[in-house]
């Protein structure tokens, strides 16, 4: 039922219309307001069972007569339907919390996994562009698989949807070939206290490019960042240029791989397992014709030889398993992003240094200065202080 009438404002108090049940007081209406007989039925016609709400209320022009402005007020009644409210239990939200921990965990062991083997491939198949290749082509057979088996829904996606795919994956491509040169020359742990700094880029970038402004927070936690990254690239033992740009232009790309995918993916209805496959299938597009050209299958083979004499079948082993576990630690990251709030997958991000970092000096046994531990610290520090600021 609707119902319009008129009234002064002053004498009108919305907040106890909308709360109250039935029946309706009377209002309280001035002397000389017309028609008090009529309103008298009005008011008995307005008695009803259900809630009144407010649908809207409109400011007339004031009138000539001394009872002031005039407001019309549109109340209907409220349907008794119910509606849906989600409420996590206390065991609900314990197996949240558990599954949230196990992608985590999950993620953490799977990346130490990858750096150990990737590095073990590197010292004996140096060749960065063709390992790059072989983790891009591994993830894809495994998700084309999956596709094939109906173990995985395979993605509705568009010609749109390739389209916006196309920059982050020639970001997401430059990136990944960067770290993996970087690794190739340097410890597994010094480009990783040196990707630690990525946060910084994607301030300066968004700052300088973009025209976005961040709190002065934000800007003080880049301070221990740059500090941090700069005293362990200085006091490194094993320091080498090649090393130490592959891993700055790994953390720049990525931050381009980041904001082309939030302007692209807008409206995207694709889960992170299988955006990642699509990412993974066009980056390996892009990089086989580039792999080539910069090594060949002429080095591949002099390489691959060598490798197998000295090392022995374990090799193929490595390659095989530094390809899988490069897919599957990424394929889990994005499947916890689905789950996580950006913020939480950050400090994830900042845990994650921190466990491959330790891990590859015990595994590798790689000498490190006291100086260089502190300056790694001090940069893992503060990304974690801007993962905070920026919440």
């Amino acid at each position: 039922m609707i119902s319009s009438l008129s009234l002064t404002s002053s004498t009108f108090a919305s907040s106890e219309l909308l709360n109250r049940k039935s029946p309706i007081p009377r209002l309280n209406l001035p002397a000389q307001f017309p028609n008090r007989s009529a309103l008298k039925h009005l008011d008995r016609s307005l008695s009803t069972k259900k809630p009144l709400h407010i649908s809207s209320v409109d400011n007339l022009s004031l009138s000539v007569k001394s009872f002031g402005r005039s407001t019309e007020c549109r109340a209907y009644e409220a349907e008794s339907r119910r509606l849906p409210i989600n409420v996590e239990l206390p065991e609900e939200q314990a197996a949240q919390k558990l599954k949230i921990g196990l992608y985590f965990a999950t993620w953490w062991a799977l990346n130490v996994v990858f750096n150990v083997y990737n590095k073990k491939v590197l010292n004996a198949f140096p060749y960065p562009w063709l390992t790059s290749t072989l983790s891009l082509a591994a993830g894809s057979l495994m998700m084309l698989v999956s596709w094939a088996t109906r173990m995985v829904d395979a993605p509705k996606t568009d010609l749109d949807f390739w389209k916006s795919l196309l920059p982050v994956a020639v970001a997401h491509t430059i990136g990944h070939v960067a770290a993996t040169v970087s690794m190739s020359k340097v410890a597994v742990s010094f480009t990783h206290i040196i990707k630690s700094g990525e946060p910084a880029f994607s301030v300066l970038v968004s700052r300088f490019l973009l025209g976005e402004m961040f709190p002065l927070p934000v800007y003080l936690s880049l301070i221990p960042i740059i500090g941090g990254c700069a005293l362990s690239a200085l006091t490194e033992l094993n320091f080498n240029m090649t090393g130490f740009m592959g891993a700055m232009i790994s953390n720049l790309a990525f931050v381009f791989r980041n904001i082309f995918s939030k302007k692209g993916m807008k409206g995207k209805s694709v889960s992170g397992m299988n955006y990642y496959a699509c990412l993974s299938m066009l980056s390996l597009l892009i990089l086989i014709p580039f792999a080539i050209a910069v090594e060949g299958p002429k080095l591949w083979a002099e390489g691959f030889q060598q490798a197998l004499s000295q090392i022995g079948p374990n090799f193929i082993w490595w390659l095989v398993a530094q390809s899988m576990f490069y897919h599957l630690y990424n394929q889990v990251s994005y499947m916890s992003l689905d789950q996580i709030s950006p913020l939480t997958f950050s400090v994830g991000n900042t845990m994650k240094r921190i466990f491959v970092i330790v891990s590859s000096i015990i595994i590798f046994r790689t000498p490190v200065r006291p100086i260089n531990a502190i300056g790694a610290a001090i940069a893992i520090l503060g990304t974690f202080l801007y993962s905070q600021a920026k919440l």
